[in-house]
């Protein structure tokens, strides 16, 4: 439910920026350019292709990504692409594309983006981790990284019982559970041979935990039902509790890390662009301005005198 919220919201961040697409600086139609990919969709003449299907994906948080490896993520984000297909070919034959409120909107859309660009690729250029800064941090704060005991698991997981019976039959006659996690499982994890990285207890659901923490390392467990299907689980690694070595961390040094460190490269460079600019405010005029955000229109209540 809340994937197809996200999908919504981003019908009409991009339907903006096609329309921004679609008209020159004159205001004249842009000449259409050939679509790029396999055509996926037709919608009254118009075309969505794959190519862009993947830039949809791209826009994505990373956290929901993952639900378009499912046919039925696929497939909802492709409705959502043909709903904004004919919003935008109905905003266009009332002409709100060439209406002046619109240009403006579009113009200072532009130049956000442009800006959020331009600091995104400088901020990158200057902000980079070596590895000498995630072994400083990694020396300083190791407490952070101490673990309890550790499994690492695979699974398959399948929708009915019927289908996760025929895998293991498969399984037991020889078949390599990787190729049949990618082949069969409808979980995401199923594209990188069912792997679920390194986790402890408390992690997963009781059902599944139960068995996986009974399991021996290199083992594969019958049928596990939960609420999400039918899985079969293969124990690939185990470890007992202790400090987790720093190839297995670097991603969280990363994160911890860099915020700081671009916020840091953002303020000089502010610094340094106020340095070479000829700067003039107006003091008296900002002064002057009466600016009320929406939605206030009288001050706020103020507390009654005492009689």
């Amino acid at each position: 439910m809340f994937y197809k919220g996200v999908i919504r919201f981003s019908i009409v961040t991009l339907s903006m920026m096609a329309l921004f697409g679609c008209t020159s600086k004159n205001g004249e139609p842009a000449k259409k350019s050939e679509p790029k990919g396999q055509v996926l969709a037709e919608v009254n003449g118009g075309v969505i292709t794959t190519e862009d299907f993947k830039k949809e994906v791209e826009i994505l948080p990373p956290y929901l990504k993952p639900m378009t490896a499912t046919p039925e993520g696929r497939k909802e984000m492709i409705e959502s692409m043909v709903i904004r297909e004919l919003v935008m070919q109905e905003a266009k034959k009332s002409g709100i594309d060439k209406s002046q409120e619109v240009m403006d909107r579009l113009e200072d859309l532009k130049k956000r983006v442009v800006i959020e660009a331009y600091w995104k690729l400088k901020v990158e250029e200057q902000a980079k981790i070596s590895d000498a800064d995630l072994q400083k941090f990694y020396d300083e704060n190791k407490e952070k990284f101490r673990t309890g005991d550790q499994v690492k698991a695979s699974h398959i997981l399948l929708k009915t019982e019927k289908e996760a019976q025929d895998v293991l039959a498969k399984l037991k006659a020889g078949g390599t559970f990787e190729d049949l996690a990618g082949k069969y499982s409808v979980d995401p994890a199923g594209s990188k041979g069912g792997d679920l990285g390194w986790f402890g207890k408390g992690s997963m659901i009781p059902e599944f935990e139960k068995v996986v923490f009974s399991l021996k390392q290199g083992e594969t467990s019958g049928i596990v039902k939960t609420k999400f299907g039918y899985h079969i689980i293969k124990l690939t690694g185990k470890r007992a509790a202790g400090i987790l070595p720093l190839a297995e961390v670097k991603d969280q040094i990363k994160a911890a890390i860099l915020p700081e460190k671009q916020q840091e490269i953002f303020k000089k460079m502010r610094e340094d662009l106020k340095k070479t600019a000829k700067i003039s405010i107006k003091e008296d005029v900002l002064k002057s301005l009466d600016v009320k955000p929406a939605g206030v229109d009288k001050p706020a209540p103020t507390a009654a005198k005492p009689k």
